[in-house]
């Protein structure tokens, strides 16, 4: 079943882990049939440190492990004539993140790196390692002479973009948007708009100054991981999203909700999710 939105599905947002691994894996499939001769597609990744601190500032993070509930001590039953020794219990102040990335390559130059494109995770917005070194990765882009796509489809987080918010015109200060910086132009910056209630661009992706465009299908993306994560199943479009939507916005959102019969009744708050109850119910 497809998302009833016809651009980004704000409901995707709370899943972003996974969504991400997807978009630059399709991303990286969709380019590589169209890439010129000697040029590579790669999907790469950074490692970076992160603390307790930065991951609990209300972001999800790019990766996410689901524990079940452990019994209480108290509840264990030892067995019967066995001693189980005490353990040490330290606290781990810091975990290793990573981030993934497309890197465009040209193996007929010594596989010199001829465009990175990014699509931000929340790691890339909230202060800490994972901002830090990805400002880092933008600065090493322009002085290196590489291309750099970037690909906001987050509505959390603060706007991280080379090109400053203030200079954006509110026309393309959109929902979600797209920079596009090209080798050799440090001052000049493309932005696409990505409205929600429209359907996502295509967008070129700048490769050596010889070579044209190649288009990027950001709809077809988001559609492909909708598909093929099987959302429709873990969203309840009952409540409202996560994070919340503008007045206007959540109207809008819950007028076309309801006309494809995705939400009945009163809408309720919350962050989206299916219930593993109401799952089952369904299922």
């Amino acid at each position: 079943m497809a998302s009833p939105f016809p651009g980004m599905d704000p409901y995707l947002e709370p899943f972003w882990g996974d969504v991400h691994h997807r978009l630059i894996t399709y991303a990286c499939d969709q380019l590589q049939g169209l890439l010129p001769g000697h040029l590579r597609a790669r999907v790469e990744e950074r490692v970076f440190v992160e603390s307790p601190d930065a991951r609990n500032r209300g972001f999800y993070p790019d990766v996410r492990i689901v524990e079940r509930p452990r019994r209480r001590a108290a509840e264990t039953e030892p067995i019967p004539g066995v001693a189980i020794a005490e353990p040490l219990r330290i606290r781990i102040q810091d975990e290793e993140m990573t981030q993934g990335y497309i890197e465009i390559i040209d193996i007929a130059s010594g596989r010199r790196v001829v465009t990175v494109i990014e699509v931000l995770s929340p790691s890339n917005k909230v202060p800490g390692p994972g901002r830090e070194l990805y400002q880092q990765k933008q600065q090493e882009c322009k002085q290196g002479g590489v291309n750099l796509v970037e690909i906001d489809l987050l509505r959390a987080g603060p706007w991280v973009l080379s090109v400053p918010e203030i200079s954006v015109p509110e026309s393309h200060r959109t929902t979600y948007r797209v920079c596009v910086f090209r080798a050799g132009s440090h001052w000049v910056g493309e932005i696409y708009r990505a409205p929600l209630r429209e359907r996502l661009p295509v967008i070129g992706i700048p490769l050596r100054a010889s070579d044209p465009d190649v288009p990027l299908d950001l709809q077809a993306l988001v559609d492909q991981c909708y598909r093929n994560g099987a959302y429709e199943e873990d969203i309840d479009y009952q409540r409202e999203p996560n994070p919340p939507l503008s007045e206007e916005d959540a109207r809008w959102a819950d007028a076309l909700l309801r006309k494809q019969r995705r939400r009945t009744g009163k809408k309720q708050a919350g962050n989206g999710r299916t219930s593993a109850k109401r799952r089952r119910r369904n299922g």
